[in-house]
């Protein structure tokens, strides 16, 4: 169906943030992805500043044929948009923190950030990620590892409730008590049910962890690897902890530690007894002289420090994958492949370990995939769009033939990037779970407004 002017003009009198047609000057503005080699060119977009513009938009989509989708703050844009309606929500930052009841109600805009902030006035921290860039919102409706994840579990264990509309162009609540199979799917589930304008979440008392980071010289790898894998061994679940292998460019854009080198960093958190922690994390300080870094008591509003991930826009490339456990075989494999000397088109290889109260769901039950897995393995492409779609998929596919003897056939949606592996999709959860969520989605949008890999226009 064609789009006319006139009833874009109809629905621009309906919202109150603006309404853009492709071709507009200001459309590739208001769509930047963070990922700067995904260029998004809709048909249609709307700025959504309130609730009522979002039930608007998906009204009008519906009214003339077209998919949906919806961009947040920019993260997690692996495949440009190229048709239909699509709602930037990013306008939609209302925050509030209950102090009594130490829940924070989230606006769909928000990066962890602000949540973090708000949260320590009261004392109270959120179960965020370990980039507090991303958007709160779309980072947990695909279930969440943060730094602290061993000892709290995924993100998406501490929702209580989902503000959503749906493809109806309702806006409805999902919660134990309203909506409970919407409310199950939202978490874990991530897209194809509706756009989620705002979140009731739950936060942890807490002002202080022992954690940071130590960053060790290319010819320190073997040693603080096989010190950390032996660490994740007997590592109780206040311990959560990771390892990446990092292999900096020499840009002037990059600190001058940093500046063409390789490095090994090792993060730590623990929550509890900072002296505890430190014993626990003496093993690794002890396996070589880092060059760089701190670990030790911080304030949980300094939590992202301990991975401190990239901020800026830039091209990536990823791919992730879970892991049934970890030996020492996978760390001389992980060596032959990422140690010293080694040359492989990947900025950065990363473990981190899993298990503790990753491994339990809630009582009530949630859609989140991979709650079995022992750690993750992410691979970061060298930022060169010219090799997204050879040359860097066909490293990874070697690589990932050479670890699979202890990769899991079991996903999370949030590490299967853009899904170009086939059966990546269906493997990001457990088959009960796909299944019901496909059940879900078939109930929430009959019509397949929110298009998603399991439902085609």
């Amino acid at each position: 169906m064609a789009i006319t002017a006139e009833s874009l003009a109809g629905l621009a009198s309906l919202v109150s943030g603006p309404v853009l047609r492709r071709g507009d000057a200001a459309l590739a503005a208001e769509v930047a992805a963070q990922n700067t080699a995904v260029v998004h060119d809709p048909e249609v977009v709307v700025g959504a500043t309130s609730e009522s513009d979002v039930a608007e938009a998906v009204t009008f989509a519906v009214a003339n044929g077209l998919p949906v989708r919806v961009l947040a703050t920019g993260h997690g844009s692996q495949v440009p948009v190229t048709d239909g309606v699509l709602i930037t929500t990013r306008r939609l930052d209302s925050l509030t923190i209950d102090p009594e009841t130490a829940v924070a109600t989230i606006g769909a805009g928000n990066r962890w950030r602000s949540v973090i902030a708000a949260a320590a006035e009261h004392g109270l921290a959120p179960v965020a990620g370990s980039s507090d860039n991303v958007g709160s919102i779309g980072y947990t409706l695909g279930g969440g590892v943060g730094p602290v994840a061993r000892t709290f579990g995924f993100s998406s264990d501490f929702v209580r409730g989902f503000r959503v509309v749906t493809a109806a162009g309702e806006v409805v609540t999902a919660g134990p008590d309203s909506n409970s199979d919407l409310f199950w799917a939202l978490r874990g589930g991530k897209g194809g049910l509706g756009v989620v304008t705002s979140m009731d979440f739950a936060l942890v008392r807490l002002s202080t962890l022992y954690g940071g980071a130590l960053f060790f010289d290319e010819e320190h790898i073997p040693a603080v690897l096989r010190a950390w894998a032996a660490v994740t061994e007997t590592a109780p679940e206040e311990a959560t902890s990771s390892v990446t292998v990092v292999r900096f460019p020499p840009f002037d854009v990059i600190p001058e530690p940093f500046r063409g080198k390789t490095v090994i960093s090792a993060r730590f958190a623990y929550i509890g007894d900072p002296a505890v922690g430190e014993r626990l994390f003496q093993p690794i300080r002890d396996a070589a002289p880092a060059f760089l870094g701190e670990v030790g008591e911080m304030p949980a509003s300094a939590m992202a420090m301990i991975h401190s991930d990239p901020t800026d826009p830039g091209p990536v490339w990823d791919r992730g994958m879970l892991l049934t456990g970890i030996d020492g075989d996978f760390v001389e494999r992980f060596l032959e492949i990422f140690g010293p000397g080694r040359e492989v088109p990947v900025i950065a290889a990363e473990l981190r370990h899993l298990g503790g109260a990753t491994a339990r769901d809630v009582p009530e039950g949630s859609a989140v995939g991979g709650r079995g897995a022992a750690y993750t393995f992410v691979m970061i492409g060298v930022p060169d769009p010219s090799l997204f779609d050879t040359v860097l998929p066909a490293v990874a596919d070697g690589i990932t033939a050479q670890l699979s003897p202890w990769v899991w056939e079991e996903n999370n949606i949030n590490f299967a990037g853009g899904l170009s592996v086939p059966g990546s999709f269906e493997a990001s959860w457990p088959s009960a779970i796909f299944d019901r969520l496909a059940e879900v989605r078939r109930h929430y949008d009959p019509t397949h407004v929110f298009p998603y890999p399991d439902r085609k226009r």
